[in-house]
């Protein structure tokens, strides 16, 4: 390993850049699929209808735009904390390609219909070998970076991006299992009740530390950056990452509610998911609290109105979450629309909007200049976002549970109140509030595009010094 005098921010550049080219694309389909359920003519061939774009979507915005938003601030935070340059550059480098290999073959392989058939796992074996192999790099750059480390104290930051890159290996792996029968399909080694569970404890927990954990790990860097002040309470931050990390594991079986699954099981994931409400709103009170004193800023800062309104879609998403979870909540919002908006307000509100302030907050950095090139601009990404998430989730909060209660409805005689085609008919306006809702955020993240390559276009890419003596703390 060379020994150089300055941070590797090019991989860091080549992540934060795909990370907004990608949630362009991962949103416009989400467009698309939300325009197909209003005008079903838009169902196109046997490759555009919503059954094989709906998991192009769901992955395009996980693992692409997500994905890349979080490669690109752990390789930051990492040496930022460390003091050290990354350890190895040209495996960062593998990372990167590697990564955007795998993007490119989902966005092939999904319209063709090769899936594996699991959610967020449908990729096929092939590809899935491939992450894996991605993976294990990844973490061999990561934690090789944190053991050659200048400063002795690991920032709470790094715990956070260091325990969603090892549980997400672990869920990857087990749930992935695989028999192979040709080089485009293979069968999970699980079956029944066994592989629900299975795939719902990798699910929910693809939700628990690729969509909450690492986020939070960019939330306890950006936030106390952005707003200028230390962390609210690092006692919290580290009570609450461990009591976070022990009991989102368990909760997977509240997706199986009423189902052939063991009732124990059920209730077993239903109450650890109630008990998750308390570490999750820790880790929200922390970030929020953080600006005690530095209130005033939310008026001048969009940036930092990003960062802070995501904590509040974080507190709101993780107090419906467990709610939705207790058995009698769960028959009625169960395979309705409250659940997708629950799912986005997690997504757009928490996952969109602290990524979207942490690449506002890296791009100027990246590229020497003192902020973006709008502010203007990011004030009004911020407002398009904010109204376009309001009206994506209380229309499909009304939708679900008119659904659900539709769908329970019995006549004195028992018999079903609607047919279920009236339940279809009843949610049809509260789909196309959806399709506005969807696309004013799509075009939040077009004027974002513009204004980082207004910015980029002026600025010139800079990699900065290491700092020579160890600061304490963080740098």
């Amino acid at each position: 390993m060379e020994t150089q005098s300055t941070y590797n921010y090019k991989v860091v550049r080549q992540f934060a850049v795909m990370t907004v080219v990608w949630g362009i694309v991962g949103m416009l389909v989400g467009v698309i699929i939300a325009a197909q359920l209003v005008w079903p003519e838009l169902n196109f061939g046997p490759w555009f209808h919503f059954g094989r774009l709906r998991p192009l979507h769901t992955n395009a915005v996980i693992f692409a735009f997500g994905g890349c938003g979080l490669f690109a601030t752990s390789y930051y935070v990492v040496q930022r904390t460390c003091n050290v340059r990354l350890i190895s550059d040209k495996l960062a480098a593998f990372t990167f390609w590697g990564w955007q290999l795998v993007i490119l073959l989902a966005a092939i392989s999904f319209p063709l219909g090769y899936t594996f058939g699991k959610e967020y796992a449908e990729l096929e074996w092939p590809i899935k070998v491939l992450i894996t192999i991605i993976w294990v790099v990844y973490a061999i750059v990561f934690f090789g970076t944190l053991a050659i480390r200048k400063v002795k104290h690991i920032y709470v930051a790094n715990w956070f991006y260091g325990a969603f890159i090892l549980a997400v290996a672990l869920l990857h792996i087990v749930n992935s299992a695989f028999i192979p029968v040709s080089l485009t399909k293979s069968y999970s080694v699980y079956s029944g009740a066994v592989d629900a569970m299975v795939q719902w404890w990798y699910g929910h927990n693809a939700v628990g530390f690729f969509l909450t954990a690492a986020f939070l790990g960019m939330m306890y860097y950006f936030v106390p950056k952005q707003a200028g002040r230390p962390i609210y309470s690092y006692r919290l931050s580290v009570v609450h990452f461990w009591a976070l990390i022990f009991t989102y594991m368990w909760a997977g079986p509240h997706h199986l509610h009423y189902t052939a699954l063991p009732d124990w099981t059920q209730s077993v994931g239903m109450v650890f998911s109630l008990v998750l409400l308390a570490p999750s709103w820790g880790g929200m009170i922390n970030g929020i609290m953080t600006l005690s004193g530095a209130w005033h800023k939310l008026r001048t800062d969009p940036v930092l109105k990003f960062l802070i309104v995501s904590l509040s879609f974080y507190g709101m998403s993780t107090f419906e979450g467990p709610m939705m979870s207790i058995k009698t909540v769960n028959a009625l919002s169960h395979y309705t629309d409250w659940g997708i908006g629950h799912v986005h307000s997690g997504a757009l509100g928490w996952v969109g909007f602290i990524t979207i302030g942490s690449i506002y907050y890296l791009i100027p950095r990246l590229w020497g200049r003192e902020q973006m090139f709008s502010l203007k601009l990011i004030e009004a990404h911020f407002w398009l976002a904010t109204v376009g998430v309001v009206l994506y989730i209380a229309s499909m909060w009304i939708s679900g549970v008119t659904q659900g209660l539709m769908w329970r409805a019995l006549n004195p005689d028992g018999t079903l109140t609607y047919a279920f085609i009236e339940s279809v008919k009843a949610t049809y306006p509260y789909l196309t509030v959806r399709v506005i809702g969807g696309l004013l955020y799509l075009v939040g993240m077009l004027v974002m595009a513009y204004n980082v390559f207004r910015t980029i276009s002026v600025g010139k890419a800079v990699d900065a010094k290491i700092p020579a003596v160890a600061a304490h703390g963080h740098a």
